[in-house]
Parts: structure tokens; C-alpha cells; sequence
């Protein structure tokens, strides 16, 4: 892995792999707490592994930013397998959170991540609010983490089953919790399963989340109707894709309402109009998810088409954009 990490650092810091503006006389940068991103497409948690299986797919500089897959305290092993399956429009997965342990993570994956030019956003998850705070204290004194994005759509062992992200109290505690012991920018990814998510995004910007992601997968599940068995091993995973695109819009023009905190809209992501949507809608970035596993260019061309975007209807600024939907006839 040493060699492999020291060709992949040797790659990126290339000349052809040096960042370029996007384009000439327009303005992508957005700001997510204290954390300047050099434009508003990053990847989705999950789906791009540490950064390191994909950087000879695409020049990793050119992303907004990195989001990591979610790390726990401890090793995680994960679901068994078949842990994914495809549906109409979108995939069902049931992954199982596996991952190397904050120190796995940290002697495995970061001695690559922190060569990049552009921030390394972790996702951290745990199965207490204590853990969640432990994890993040670890990576406030790394050194180098451009923020935290906590993940509270885990199952929470002591509190008999339930789920953080559904949870006001809980939500607030997790929050609260990391803020505590750690400067770094911090994320909320939100659970889609709740009524209405306002006041869950109002919990988690009060309890000091510097921005919010939404949203996360839908519990879903699919049957092989020969063998009358579900085609996941875990039976139940969490639907990603194209068609969850509309409920993910919804939900982020409903938080954008309630909060005035940056958020990172994402589910379905394919192109530039998708991303645009989003932003629209009230999004201050985007995170392309699903889309990495079919075509890895894909963050590569949803800027690209901002950009071209922009430029059609004379905006200089990306931020132009945020929450610029129209109600009215």
C-alpha cells in the first residue's frame, strides 16, 4: 500500500494534475463554515471510498472536495454479501458502514489524502454520542481535516435501537457533543425518515453544525420473486439514485426555510441540471453520489456544466444562485 500511496501522491502533485480555474471571469468558491471550497461539487459519502480508488479516474484537485467514507472509532467489518442491488432508477445498498477504525484510517488512507490541494471531508459516525465525540477529538488533532461530517443515521445501542437523525434530542446531543472538542467545520448529514425536516435542521444549526447534508438513502428493500428471497443479504439497504432526486429537492428547499446555515444538497445527482436544482432549491453545494460507480467523471462534468450555465445567463458568482426558486406566477 506504501508504494502504492507514494505513486498515486506522486500523480496528483503532476503538472497535469495542476488545478486550473474552471472558468475565466466566473466565481465558484463557496464557503461551508470556515471552510472555503474552490467550487460547489464534492462527493457523496460512500460512494468514492477514500479518495485513493478513484484518483487515477479523475484529477481529485479539480473536486470542490473529498468526503471520505464513514469512519467509526473501531474496525467495522460491514454487511455480508450481496450487499448491493440495482432497481428501477436506482441502487440499494446495505454496506454496512464497513471501515478501518480512525487508526486504520489514519495510517491506511490519509497519508495520501492530506497531498491534496483540496479539503478531505470525514465522515464519522458512532453507536453512542460519546463515540461520536471520541472520534472527532481524534481528528481535530490530526491536523490538515478540512471538517467533520457527522453521520446520525446510525442505529444508537443504547438508546434501545433508535436512530440519532430521527431523534430531536439525540441530534442535538451528537452535535452538541463534537462541537465541544473540536474546531473543525461541522457537517449534519439529516435522515429523509422524519415528518418534516425542519426542525431536525433547526436542532442540529443550534446545537453548533456549521452546514447540513441532505439527505441520506431511504430505507428500501427488493425481492427475487423466483426464490421469494430479498436480494440483500442485510434484506433491507438504503435506495440511492435518480429516483429519490425529487424527495431529496424537496427537503433541502424545506430546511433552506428553516435555517440559515449552508446546505449540501445530494440524491440522484447525474449532470449539471440536476446539481443546479439542487442549488436553486437552496443548496450552497452538492455531492455527487450514485453516479461515481457508472461514470467516476461525472463531479468533473457537473462542473464544467455549472460553469457553462453560469455563463448563459450572465451570472459572475455561483452563489447567485442559492435559493433563487421562484413561487410566484
Amino acid at each position: 500500500m506504501k508504494s502504492k500511496v507514494q505513486s498515486l501522491k506522486s500523480r496528483v502533485q503532476s503538472p497535469g494534475s495542476k488545478v486550473e480555474p474552471a472558468a475565466e471571469g466566473v466565481n465558484l468558491a463557496v464557503q461551508i463554515g470556515r471552510l472555503t471550497l474552490p467550487n460547489p461539487v464534492m462527493v457523496a459519502s460512500g460512494t468514492f471510498g477514500y479518495g485513493v480508488e478513484y484518483a487515477q479516474l479523475l484529477d481529485l484537485n479539480q473536486l470542490g472536495a473529498v468526503v471520505v467514507k464513514g469512519i467509526r472509532l473501531h474496525p467495522v467489518r460491514g454487511n455480508r454479501t450481496p450487499r448491493t442491488v440495482e432497481v428501477t432508477s436506482g441502487l440499494i445498498n446495505a454496506i454496512g458502514l464497513q471501515g478501518p477504525g480512525v487508526d486504520g484510517f489514519i495510517k491506511k488512507y490519509w497519508p495520501f489524502l492530506k497531498t491534496l490541494k483540496v479539503p478531505a471531508i470525514i465522515n464519522i459516525w458512532g453507536t453512542t454520542v460519546e463515540e461520536y465525540a471520541d472520534v472527532a477529538r481524534r481528528f481535530d488533532a490530526l491536523g490538515g481535516v478540512g471538517a467533520l461530517e457527522l453521520n446520525v443515521s446510525c442505529p444508537n445501542i443504547k438508546e434501545g435501537g433508535a436512530q440519532f437523525g430521527t431523534d430531536l434530542r439525540l441530534i442535538a446531543q451528537v452535535v452538541a457533543a463534537c462541537r465541544k472538542v473540536t474546531k473543525l467545520p461541522l457537517i449534519t448529514k439529516m435522515s429523509p425518515n422524519v415528518v418534516s425536516i425542519a426542525p431536525f435542521a433547526k436542532a442540529a444549526a443550534d446545537a453548533g453544525s456549521d452546514a447540513l447534508s441532505i439527505m441520506n438513502s431511504y430505507p428500501a428493500m427488493a425481492i427475487d420473486i423466483e426464490t421469494r428471497r430479498p436480494r440483500l443479504a442485510n434484506v433491507t439497504g438504503g435506495l440511492t439514485g435518480p429516483c429519490i432526486k425529487p424527495i431529496a429537492i424537496k427537503l433541502v428547499w424545506e430546511a433552506a426555510q428553516a435555517v440559515k446555515i449552508p446546505i449540501i444538497g445530494m440524491g440522484g445527482i447525474q449532470n449539471a441540471a440536476d446539481a443546479i436544482e439542487f442549488m436553486v432549491a437552496g443548496a450552497a453545494a452538492v455531492a455527487v453520489g450514485t453516479a461515481n460507480f457508472y461514470e467516476p467523471q461525472t463531479p468533473l462534468q457537473v462542473i464544467a456544466g455549472i460553469c457553462d450555465f453560469l455563463k448563459k445567463h450572465g451570472l459572475k458568482d455561483v452563489k447567485e444562485m442559492i435559493g433563487s426558486v421562484t413561487l410566484k406566477k
